[in-house]
């Protein structure tokens, strides 16, 4: 059963820059598309960034050009780098394969303060 650990949430000024990790505990050579989600109580969990093997990536409108998803297959992590935050940020964030052949990880709780 493949496992993912998400990190790097806080609590951050609005403006300001959080980057998320993603470590699986398996080669995510083979797994073509990987992608970050978020989830606000109450609310859809909904897909924020995906990225392929080949380093095709693919942003939600709310975050294009503030967040860049990227990997690291040799040491099997996924990354989300997020700039010039905004409170309607904040969410649980988790990672995932597309299409998803795992259970949810316990995410990391980002909050952006106004």
């Amino acid at each position: 059963q493949v496992q993912l650990v998400e990190s790097g949430g806080g609590l951050v000024q609005a403006g300001g820059s959080l980057r998320l990790s993603c470590a699986v505990s398996r080669t995510i050579f083979s797994i073509n598309v990987m992608g970050w989600y978020r989830q606000d109580p109450g609310k859809q969990r909904e897909l924020v960034a995906s990225i392929t093997k080949g380093g095709n990536t693919n942003y939600a409108d709310s975050v294009k050009d503030r967040f860049t998803i990227s990997r690291d297959n040799a040491k099997n992590t996924v990354y989300l780098q997020m700039n010039s935050l905004k409170p309607g940020d904040t969410a649980v964030y988790y990672c995932a394969s597309i299409p998803r052949s795992h259970n949810w990880g316990q995410g990391t709780q980002v909050t952006v303060s106004s």
